[in-house]
């Protein structure tokens, strides 16, 4: 027994000492950039590749080719792709979302390449670069997580390194080759992937997509160690190892012999998902590219052409009308993206999962071996798979809604794998199984026809998804997720509906995808396609139906008939060059066609038919003020205190809105924050009044944002309390407050670019305190938006309108208590006059106002009581006369 134990902690340490190489690796690469490289395992997988093309199809000698793979193929390929890859991004200003979607493209080019190259069976003669015995592997392991510490926080380059991280242009500025720290950190990082790569290969299926997957599976030990300390991953590392091996000498019967052989071979996916979904995020900013322009339409008559080509296949036959039974398929899976990421903004890399069950539930179904159900016809099997696979969409679901950005993408990342590992590749779950097509629909011609039917109905789920009031709230949680909570939007309950609706039409997806192919086959629902097909759907329009489309009749048309690979690397270049062109390559394609097509010179008869057709254009109004231009071209009407005036509060959505004057309506007491060591408020009270403008004011740093996001919900105090109207709400949620008639604006804009003018009021209106019919149209008339430019998509107006577009939209919630954090930022002289008459109206209709503004003459005109912050504290109280007369110009910024 002991040698068993013996052999078993040995075989133990040499896995953990590979894994322990891949977290070394990874966290290197992510504090050298900030980067989670998902091709980490693209990467060791081409050097083992590689490694063996020189000793096995060349003839090598192994320790010179394993020194070329290993100290210049690695590292080069780590230089190349900082170079042409991620430096783009970094001098941008580091866009993580941009950086992730980049690196999943590197990943998917590299499996499609390797597919191409070497084609996509396992091979299993690699080279064995060091035994199996551990030592040897472990001593490399420890001299270089204590190399990599020591350098990190004893010298200067770890300095630096840090310094890049931390802010970028900051670091250059201070004078560090910040390309030379990336570039270092991604070639040590990429020569850790290859030499993982070069020590597993022989031990395990050398192939374009299982070492990939096997790879990143181990990313758990890095998320251990927070992707920080390479000490602690290597620890994690080989305790996972040695479990997973001790794992295997148990051998219980009866039900759970299964499931214990499963967490036994796959103890490192049990580890990526308790890091993923239980350990606190590596990375908290979006992951997704958030819109800075509306979307554009697609036009009518590319709705025509994807109609006829998607009918065309009806007139094919044989192997190429088989093939195309895929596309529909894919199609549907594809717009379950659409509907989580490009709608509502999440991440999702675990796609495939939800497909794979839909497949698997419908055979199931219609064998008659799921538990407790009768057996069903396919058409009905695949009806009722759907019912039963959405709500597992909360599995990624959950996990979103406190979490984003790497944290959510390895969330979603982690479920993908689990299902894969723990579902379709047990044996008790898919041995046996086979899936036939609907009664009647047998022959691929009509069930083509089927497929089609279903795919319109996918289309039109999603366009209900897209319209009306769930559509507008899902396109502000994507646009600005605080601004949303601002507005009253339940952001937790709409993520839950996106990932929700987005396993359906997943499940819907892949169980017509199995029917299509006569068969329940695990590999076509591995976590790599969940990659491809993100990666396919970003880069072709993530909010885009069309290119949903698109991206399934390309990924299945580029393999047909080839070694497979193509559409992947296809798919991976399209996803690097994203990251090169900001707006894609998509919109880079068509701004070189602009400047490339030649322009003739209009002819006479043009120009006169062209003035008679075209209506009179407005005659442009002078600028008003320093910034007049904040007020004018926007279509509308200019805005001046003269027309506002008359209209303040005539249509009284909020009369009603406080209560008497004086009355307190929003109170603090108490509220204490810290942050680490520093005390950010220390025993604050604050009593807000209805019919009252209260200010306050302060040096950058005082406290003033934390008060304010402890009022709005977006912050919980550590002690002290907050209430509205006598009730306490410190426990309330930012879009419960705003419910319940506490609507703020922000420091920075928080507008929704892709919704027009008009549907940005309206958002705020329909989740306001009252429902007034009214108040859209009202609000938009009293900020002068209610001509032309209620109809412009926000994206791209002028700041000055945008800084109404958001008050507009407070104040179109009939809130009691206004919240406004530097509304006169971005506005004219002008517009400053008339914004604070309407505030002054504001109060008069007895609503409670809170603002934060540095324009000290803006505050000693409207406020009725000054307070003044520093170092987390009130320390001065009263008119605006007396307080700002004694601070003089130190309550300014």
């Amino acid at each position: 027994m002991s040698s068993l134990t013996y052999d078993l902690t040995m075989a133990g340490l040499s896995v953990g000492a590979a894994a322990a190489l891949t977290g070394i690796g990874l966290i290197v690469t992510y504090r050298a950039t900030g980067v989670l490289n998902f091709a980490h395992g693209a990467i060791a997988m081409v050097c083992a590749y590689v490694l063996r093309g020189l000793v096995v199809d060349r003839g090598w000698p192994l320790w010179p080719a394993a020194a070329l793979t290993l100290l210049v193929v690695a590292p080069g390929t780590g230089v190349v792709l900082e170079r042409f890859v991620f430096r783009p991004l970094s001098v941008r200003g580091g866009d993580p979302a941009r950086a992730l979607v980049a690196s999943i493209g590197v990943f998917v080019l590299l499996v499609g390449g390797a597919a191409l190259l070497w084609g996509r069976g396992a091979r299993d003669d690699a080279p064995v670069l060091v035994p199996a015995e551990p030592w040897g592997q472990l001593a490399v392991v420890v001299v270089l997580a204590a190399g990599v510490g020591a350098v990190i926080r004893r010298t200067r380059f770890g300095r630096e390194l840090r310094a890049v991280v931390d802010d970028r242009r900051l670091a250059v500025l201070t004078g560090v080759d910040a390309d030379r720290v990336a570039a270092a950190g991604w070639a040590f990082g990429s020569f850790t992937a290859g030499l993982t790569g070069v020590l597993l290969a022989p031990y395990v299926r050398l192939d374009p997509y299982g070492l990939p997957l096997l790879v990143m599976e181990v990313v758990a030990v890095a998320v251990a160690a927070r992707m920080r300390g390479p000490a602690v991953a290597v620890v994690v590392a080989l305790g996972i190892g040695v479990a997973q091996s001790q794992l295997t000498r148990l051998h219980p019967s009866g039900w759970g012999e299964p499931l214990l052989q499963a967490v036994g071979a796959n103890l490192f996916v049990v580890a990526l998902l308790v890091a993923a979904l239980a350990l606190p995020g590596v990375g908290t900013r979006d992951a997704l590219p958030r819109p800075a322009a509306a979307r554009v339409p697609a036009h009518p008559g590319a709705w025509i052409v994807a109609g006829v080509l998607f009918l065309l296949p009806l007139g094919l036959a044989g192997r190429d009308l088989h093939t195309a039974v895929q596309v529909p398929a894919l199609g549907v899976v594809l717009l379950s993206l659409v509907v989580v990421t490009g709608r509502g903004g999440q991440i999702s890399l675990g796609q495939a999962a939800y497909a794979g069950l839909g497949a698997l539930f419908t055979a199931l179904l219609a064998a008659g071996r799921f538990p407790g159900l009768p057996r069903l016809p396919e058409l009905a099997a695949l009806a009722v798979a759907v019912v039963l696979v959405a709500p597992l969409g909360v599995l990624t679901g959950w996990p979103a809604i406190g979490r984003r950005g790497l944290a959510l993408a390895l969330a979603t990342f982690a479920v993908g794998v689990g299902v894969s590992r723990f579902v379709f590749d047990q044996p008790y779950a898919t041995s046996g199984l086979s899936l036939g097509r609907p009664a009647g629909f047998d022959g691929d011609r009509a069930y083509y026809v089927l497929e089609l039917v279903l795919l319109a109905c996918a289309l039109l789920a999603a366009r209900t998804l897209r319209r009306g009031r769930t559509g507008r709230a899902l396109a502000a949680m994507r646009d600005h997720e605080s601004g949303a909570r601002a507005a009253g939007v339940r952001v937790p309950s709409l993520k839950l509906l996106a990932f929700v609706s987005g396993a359906a039409l997943a499940a819907l997806g892949g169980g017509m995808l199995g029917m299509g192919l006569r068969a329940f086959d695990p590999a076509a629902y591995d976590p790599v396609r969940s990659l491809l097909w993100f990666a396919a759907v970003v880069v072709l329009g993530a909010d885009s139906t069309l290119g949903a489309l698109l991206a399934a009749a390309l990924l299945v048309g580029l393999d047909a008939g080839t070694r497979g690979g193509v559409a992947a690397a296809v798919i991976g270049v399209l996803a690097v060059l994203s990251g090169r062109f900001p707006d894609g390559p998509r919109e880079a394609l068509r701004t070189a066609r602009d400047r490339l097509r030649p322009r003739p010179a209009p002819t006479p008869l043009a120009t006169r038919l062209r003035a008679r057709l075209r209506p009179p254009e407005p005659s442009p109004e002078p600028p008003r003020g320093p910034a007049g231009a904040t007020a004018t071209g926007t279509g509308s009407r200019a805005w001046t205190p003269e027309r506002t005036a008359p209209d303040a509060r005539t249509g009284k959505p909020g009369a009603e809105a406080a209560g008497h004057p004086g009355t307190t309506v929003l109170a603090a007491r108490g509220l204490r924050v810290r942050y680490g060591g520093f005390t950010a408020l220390d025993g604050v009270d604050l009593d807000v009044r209805a019919g009252r403008v209260i200010a306050v004011v302060g040096p950058n740093g005082a406290g003033k944002s934390t008060l304010f996001h402890c009022l709005a919900g977006t912050l919980r105090p550590a002690r002290g309390s907050v209430s509205l109207g006598g009730r306490d709400i410190t426990r309330l949620p930012a879009h419960a407050r705003a419910r319940l008639g506490i609507a703020r604006t922000f420091q920075r804009l928080a507008v929704f670019p892709t919704l027009t003018v008009a549907e940005n009021v309206r958002v705020g209106a329909e989740r306001g305190r009252l429902r007034d019919p009214g108040a859209v149209e009202r609000t938009l008339r009293l900020f002068g938006l209610d001509g032309p430019v209620r109809a412009r998509p926000a994206a791209g107006l002028p700041t000055g309108t945008l800084r109404r577009v958001e008050v507009a939209r407070a104040l179109a919630a009939a809130p009691r208590v206004l919240l406004l954090d530097e509304p006169a930022a971005g506005l004219d002289t002008a517009e400053v006059t008339a914004l604070a008459r309407i505030l002054r109206a504001l109060a008069a209709d007895g609503t409670a106002l809170l603002v934060v503004e540095h324009d000290l003459d803006l505050v000693a005109g409207l406020a009725d009581v000054v307070h003044v912050m520093a170092a987390g504290r009130i320390v001065a109280s009263g008119p605006p006369g007396s307080v700002l007369e004694t601070l003089g110009g130190t309550a300014g910024p």
